[in-house]
């Protein structure tokens, strides 16, 4: 399979990497969330080359992920804002960074701590049950079939009761659920 044609899996990790799977792309949204809204800012923290920046910033406005909002008529200039959709991707952000705090920092510690405002505490990212409020540990939960995946699931003869197959998720399934 073809990178650019990741998108075409029934699978939602493989989906929300077509679009935040380059290279470059968490650093902008990482940016976003602190602020950064013009292009020469994001270019001037990141050191990305203004190509690739540009491309980078279409891809995520197309994708409805950001929007173009223009600051300036003459000449004209945009800043580049998160959507409703991309601000849903803070958890994706957070978790990273408590990845990288937990597994990467140095002898120096953490580069940032994250203070929650209605409480004043420093907080950390942690993943819990909507239903029931507890830790989510990936030996206590089990993913099975849901509706996209359903009818190639019984022609593959998989039921809910067994572990998820990857072949599931593979490009040609694809086209024949959608």
């Amino acid at each position: 399979m073809r990178w650019n044609d990741i998108d075409k899996q029934v699978c939602s990790v493989a989906r929300s990497l077509s679009i935040v799977g380059e290279r470059w792309t968490l650093l902008i949204l990482r940016d976003a969330f602190f602020g950064t809204r013009r292009f020469d800012q994001f270019q001037s923290n990141l050191g990305i080359t203004r190509h690739r920046l540009s491309e980078r910033l279409g891809k995520l406005v197309e994708q409805g992920v950001l929007r173009k909002v223009q600051y300036h008529d003459r000449p004209v200039r945009y800043e580049y804002r998160l959507t409703r959709k991309g601000l849903a991707l803070y958890p994706v952000l957070m978790s990273l960074a408590r990845f990288g705090d937990d597994w990467m920092a140095g002898e120096d510690g953490v580069p940032l701590e994250y203070v929650h405002q209605s409480c004043g505490h420093k907080t950390r990212p942690v993943l819990t049950c909507s239903e029931c409020g507890e830790a989510l540990r990936p030996e206590e939960v089990k993913p099975q079939v849901g509706p996209a995946l359903q009818g190639m699931a019984a022609e593959m003869g998989q039921d809910n009761a067994d572990p998820v197959s990857p072949a599931l998720f593979r490009q040609e399934h694809a086209s024949e659920v959608s």
